[in-house]
């Protein structure tokens, strides 16, 4: 019997991905994974009824991605085994939806006096399934003609430091573990490798104590584009050490998408069990 393998990081049309739920399932399906982790940024789509659910085939974990100050860094948490529309995840995702609209407002104006396009919030906000993001106005500036492409639009304006970039508001990281736990979920450290964190151990003890359960260690980092601050193999090691569940995903977004990714992490099955002790999945 071939080895059951994962994917446990995966986005949807519900934030920033191209693709609906079961669409997603169905080609992870083919791509050989027989169980995946629905995470879209700050949100859960309505697709998803249950923590843990069979969608086209195969395994679909409720979760979810919530960007998070991380001891002083932008950081984002991920979520597994969650109970959609808990209610502390309901005030959580109000409270950052709300800072989302009022920062693309801000981008978008950013983009209008900076390029000189009669671009509209409503224009981007009509993209977006569920939350909005800044993909959706980098496809508006693709078909405004100032940006070659998702990449181009990013690198000269969207990213952190470009002209039209406005930072978005983060709620603390103990805010949002306590909020995925009180959904039934578990909380893991997003691709750690990209945060900028001196000790590492040190940090992950911080926040093991603020609940903590899990760390992304496979993640298809791409070290010509990020300066990675700690190796995959020293990830893994402090996992081990810590007791905390090594995770892993690809991050991908879809066909189309800003990252297409569906492949390059497989994740052994041992882990979802592991995920599953944890949670109250029942």
């Amino acid at each position: 019997m071939a080895e059951r393998v994962c994917d446990l990081h995966l986005h949807t049309k519900w934030s920033d991905g191209t693709l609906s739920v079961a669409d997603t399932a169905r080609r992870a399906r083919a791509a050989g994974f027989s169980t995946i982790a629905i995470t879209d940024h700050d949100t859960v789509g309505p697709e998803l009824r249950r923590p843990l659910e069979e969608i086209a085939g195969i395994q679909v974990i409720c979760g979810v991605e919530i960007k998070a100050a991380v001891l002083g860094e932008r950081g984002e948490i991920l979520g597994y085994f969650i109970q959609p529309g808990h209610t502390a995840l309901g005030e959580l995702f109000s409270w950052m939806a709300q800072a989302r609209v009022d920062r693309m407002r801000r981008m978008v104006e950013r983009c209008r006096e900076v390029l000189g396009i009669p671009l509209t919030y409503e224009e981007v906000a009509a993209r977006a399934g569920g939350s909005v993001g800044r993909p959706h106005l980098a496809a508006e500036l693709v078909r405004h003609g100032v940006a070659r492409d998702y990449q181009d639009a990013f690198d000269r304006f969207l990213g952190q430091g470009g002209e039209c970039y406005v930072p978005l508001p983060r709620a603390e990281s103990a805010r949002v573990i306590e909020a995925i736990r009180a959904a039934g979920g578990v909380a893991a450290l997003a691709h750690p490798a990209l945060l900028p964190l001196s000790d590492f151990e040190a940090a992950l003890l911080r926040l093991r104590e603020e609940g903590l359960a899990a760390l992304e260690v496979d993640y298809p980092y791409d070290p010509a584009r990020n300066s990675l601050s700690i190796t995959v193999e020293e990830l893994r090691a402090l996992a081990e050490k810590l007791d905390l569940v090594p995770t892993g995903g690809s991050d991908d977004h879809g066909p189309g998408s800003v990252r297409e990714s569906l492949g390059l992490v497989r994740v052994p099955y041992e882990v979802v069990e592991r995920l599953s002790a944890l949670s109250s999945v029942t």
